[in-house]
């Protein structure tokens, strides 16, 4: 008995720190997309827009991609981001909490 506890308590803690390991891993590859965001190669801005599109809607990123928007020097990747900005819109509207970030 002793000894199967030991094996449930490794295979658990194994588990933990995998999971762990693989938030760490995904949140700094969102970190380094957003920052491509910004980035002076075109293409990484394209690939860093196809990757924002992919995530949940939020005020924050709604706003960081304004701010994109307004410093984005090529025409389509303007309208990418555009049309990313007006489909996360609809969706913050839905929950309604567009309307609260945009009075604060």
């Amino acid at each position: 008995m002793n000894n199967r506890l030991r094996t449930a308590g490794i295979t658990v803690l194994a588990t933990a720190a995998a999971g762990a390991l693989v938030a760490l891993i995904i949140r700094d590859q969102i970190t380094r997309h957003r920052r491509n965001l910004f980035s002076p190669r075109a293409l990484r801005r394209l690939a860093a827009l196809g990757h924002v599109n992919k995530t949940t809607a939020s005020v924050d990123t709604i706003r960081m991609l304004r701010d994109f928007i307004a410093w984005e020097p090529r025409k389509l990747l303007r309208e990418r981001a555009q049309s990313v900005v007006s489909r996360m819109e609809e969706e913050v509207a839905e929950v309604g909490l567009l309307e609260a970030a945009e009075g604060s």
